[in-house]
C-alpha cells in the first residue's frame, strides 16, 4: 500500500496527532528510514499529503470543466460541485491536515501556489462567460475563501452538501456577473 494511502487512513481511524513518520513505517509495514528517506520531517509528510489531495481536486476540476455548459452559471455549477466534491471525498481529513500545518513555511508556500492557480483557473474560465468589468484579485479571494469554508461546512456536517454547492454557484455568478461601471 502507498505511503499517502496510509497516511489518509490513519488521520481518517486515528486522527492527525497519531500520524507520526514511525507510526507511518509500523502501519506500512516499510521501515523508518524509508519514510523520512521519503518525507524527511512530518511536515514534508503533511505537505506531500496536501499536494496530493490538491492533484486529485485539480484533476476533478478539470475533468467536470472538460464537461461544462456554456453558459456562466452552468460553468459555476461545475466548479462549485467539483471543489465541494472532492473535499467531502476526503472527508475532514484534509482540514485536520491542514489545522496541524497551521504556520509552518511548508505548508504556506505550497498551499499559496495552488491557490494562485485555483483561482487563475476561475479567471481563465469564468471571465469569457462574464458581460461585467473584469475580476479583481480581491474577488477572486473571496471565490476561494467562499469555496474552502462552504466546503468545510459540507465535510463536518454543518451544511448540506447540496446546498453548499448551491450557494458557491451563486457566489461564483455573483463575482462574475458584475456590472462594467
Amino acid at each position: 500500500m502507498q505511503l499517502l494511502d496510509v497516511s489518509w487512513r490513519i488521520i481518517r481511524d486515528e486522527g492527525t496527532d497519531a500520524l507520526t513518520l514511525g507510526r507511518l513505517a509500523e502501519q506500512a509495514g516499510v521501515t523508518k528510514p524509508v519514510v523520512y528517506d521519503h518525507f524527511g520531517t512530518r511536515n514534508g509528510l503533511l505537505v506531500a499529503l496536501y499536494e496530493d489531495f490538491d492533484r486529485r481536486q485539480t484533476a476533478i476540476m478539470d475533468a467536470a470543466l472538460a464537461e461544462r455548459g456554456p453558459t456562466l452559471a452552468k460553468t459555476a455549477g461545475v466548479i462549485a460541485s467539483a471543489y465541494v466534491d472532492c473535499v467531502l471525498t476526503q472527508g475532514r481529513e484534509i482540514p485536520d491536515v491542514l489545522a496541524a500545518l497551521a504556520g509552518a513555511p511548508e505548508l504556506e508556500a505550497t498551499k499559496r501556489a495552488y491557490q494562485a492557480a485555483f483561482m487563475e483557473k476561475c479567471r481563465v474560465v469564468l471571465s469569457p462567460l462574464s458581460k461585467g468589468a473584469p475580476v479583481g484579485v480581491a474577488s477572486l479571494w473571496a471565490l476561494l475563501g467562499a469555496a474552502e469554508a462552504l466546503s468545510k461546512a459540507a465535510a463536518t456536517g454543518d451544511v448540506p452538501a447540496e446546498d453548499a454547492k448551491e450557494e458557491l454557484a451563486r457566489t461564483i455568478v455573483a463575482i462574475f456577473s458584475r456590472k462594467a461601471p
